[in-house]
């Protein structure tokens, strides 16, 4: 049984806000936000961070619109 407090609540919680986005589409506002970061060369982990989404999902949205994004920076 898995405590009501505590460090492993708060892991928890961080879990369930990081897939909380999961699978959901792409709005028109997300797709400009994506092309004007990468526009200014942010990392794909500064993009995912900003934009609340997983590092997949960039790379993944950023291969179809055919957007460069650094791995590194």
């Amino acid at each position: 049984m898995l405590p009501a407090f505590g460090p492993a609540c708060e892991e928890t919680n961080v879990i369930a806000e990081r897939f909380q986005r999961h699978r959901q589409p792409w709005t028109q506002e997300e797709i400009q936000k994506l092309h004007l970061l990468a526009s200014k060369a942010m990392s794909l982990k500064a993009i995912s961070k900003a934009m609340t989404r997983s590092e997949e999902s960039i790379q993944a949205r950023a291969k179809a619109d055919g957007l460069k994004v650094s791995k590194l920076r």
